[in-house]
């Protein structure tokens, strides 16, 4: 895995909304994003349905490899939209 510890190295946060359509469902897509591109994901939210999946979740990562987890998203069929304020934090 390509993902450094600590603070000041480079680490940034994103929180993603993301929609997945019914044959996605069941795919590890979130795994296998984290894995090839080291980005830790932390699910904040989630409903799952026959037909749709939605997921809020925090991306941890350096800014180059939470951009490429993020167009590997896209590119695998999964809706990515930005979260604006509206999770509540602990």
């Amino acid at each position: 895995m390509k993902r450094v510890s600590g603070k000041g190295d480079g680490m940034a946060k994103r929180m993603v909304h993301l929609i997945f359509p019914q044959r996605l469902i069941k795919k590890p897509v979130i795994y296998s994003m984290a894995k090839k591109y080291g980005v830790v994901p932390n699910i904040r939210r989630a409903k799952i349905t026959e037909t749709v999946g939605e997921v809020v979740l925090e991306l941890e990562a350096t800014k180059e490899q939470l951009d490429k987890g993020v167009a590997y998203l896209k590119k695998t069929g999964v809706r990515v939209e930005p979260v604006v304020g509206d999770i509540i934090e602990s």
